[in-house]
């Protein structure tokens, strides 16, 4: 760590180059739920070919968090952000261009790859660059930027689209994700220089990755980021849409509405738990609520909600989904506590581990939902009763889980 951590003008640079790559980050792996009816119209998709398309963001994101967390040890965050978010400019041009399905898919599987790195890169540079205290505050400020990309891809995007149609959104955020690389690369080279004694360059252990997988502590914790976070992340960046549409009866500016408000009820659930959870939620050394705790209290809060949703179809209901959103925004804890049971060297890597779990989640999710919604159509089911159908599946899967959360004994270690 720099003797002399980032402040004033400088450290605001740092956080809004970061903080534009997330937000990007963020709105590509959402914006699918609004264009949706646009792609199904004009390529002819089916359900299942639009999970497929929308999980190849996750597929190609997922893949790429363990060397990830390798690169980002090796280069820098400076280096390894901006290079990729060149892949991820030059896989929104190929999506804008794409007439075909597998053209969109590798499009979409480009972004992945491309946006890979917008949150680790950014916490691994706050953890050289910043002072540890302001470690918390960052990542609260950071999920309020990736929530406000996911905003921006509600009814700002549903407005552009008459305008310049789902392509022009894409040639659009192309040219934002280059100006944001050069950014990136070109503003925080002097930061990264007079700071090159802060960098410190792991040897990557060959037990590296195996002793995190293996401990039951983390498979513990990542089997929420696998099955829980993973089902409502494909759920708000796709099927939350068909859900408003085919199950509630609102039309597309209605959906993309109801949209935009889960999402900004996220990012003020994102914002106060980054004022309640240092007061209150124990970290090493201090007293407090038990991470574990708190994530089964908020999690009972999110099964009870999404079994509510199944329960009506009232036209009210969809206020049930702002509800389970700001009960999802408790699992944000997990990522940063599990961190603490590993000793730093391994920090990164920790990360990058769990965020693997989550974006396989997510891969299977939303494909698998839409699969689970055709088989059922198949069954002359309506689209309505296929989509609840499949959502009280995903709500069966998760119980399970949640389950052997509670009654797990696996306990954390802690490395302060």
């Amino acid at each position: 760590m720099s003797a002399t951590p980032l402040k004033g003008r400088l450290a605001a640079g740092v956080f809004l180059c970061f903080a534009a790559g997330y937000l990007l980050s963020y709105a590509l792996r959402a914006v699918n739920a609004v264009i949706a009816p646009a792609l199904i119209a004009e390529l002819q998709l089916s359900n299942a070919d639009l999970g497929l398309l929308s999980s190849a963001y996750f597929f190609a994101f997922g893949s790429l968090q363990l060397p990830l967390g390798i690169w980002l040890d090796k280069y820098g965050p400076r280096r390894t952000e901006a290079a990729l978010l060149l892949i991820a400019a030059l896989g929104a041009a190929v999506f804008a261009m794409s007439h075909s399905l597998i053209g969109l898919w590798i499009g979409r599987a480009l972004i992945g790859i491309g946006v890979s790195a917008c949150l680790m890169a950014s916490f691994k540079a706050y953890r050289l660059w910043f002072a540890p205290q302001q470690q918390s505050q960052l990542a609260s400020w950071m999920l309020v930027a990736g929530t406000s990309g996911a905003l921006l891809s509600t009814i700002p995007v549903n407005a552009a689209l008459p305008l310049i149609g789902w392509r022009g959104v894409f040639w659009v955020t192309s040219a934002l994700l280059l100006l944001t690389s050069c950014a990136l690369f070109f503003f925080l080279r002097p930061v990264e220089q007079a700071r090159a004694s802060a960098i410190v360059s792991h040897q990557a252990a060959d037990q590296g990755y195996r002793s995190i997988f293996a401990d039951p502590y983390f498979r513990r914790m990542g089997m929420l980021g696998l099955v829980m976070q993973g089902i409502f992340v494909a759920l708000q960046t796709l099927w939350a849409g068909s859900w408003m549409v085919s199950v509630l009866g609102m039309s597309k500016a209605e959906s993309a509405q109801a949209l935009f408000m889960l999402n900004f009820v996220l990012l003020l659930g994102y914002l106060a738990l980054g004022w309640w959870a240092p007061r209150y939620v124990a970290a090493p050394g201090k007293t407090g609520w038990p991470v574990p705790k708190v994530v089964s209290i908020g999690l009972a809060g999110f099964l009870l909600t999404q079994l509510a949703m199944l329960s009506t179809q009232a036209s009210w209901s969809w206020l049930l989904w702002l509800l389970m959103a700001l009960f999802y925004t408790v699992l944000t804890l997990v990522q940063t506590h599990v961190c603490l049971t590993f000793p730093v060297a391994l920090a990164g890597r920790v990360s990058t581990a769990y965020n693997l779990l989550m974006f396989i989640g997510a891969f299977i999710s939303q494909w698998g939902i839409g699969i689970v919604i055709d088989f059922f159509r198949g069954l002359t089911w309506s689209e309505a009763s296929a989509i609840r159908g499949s959502f009280a599946l995903c709500l069966g899967v998760q119980l399970v889980v949640y389950l052997l959360f509670v009654t797990s004994k696996a306990k954390a270690r802690e490395f302060h």
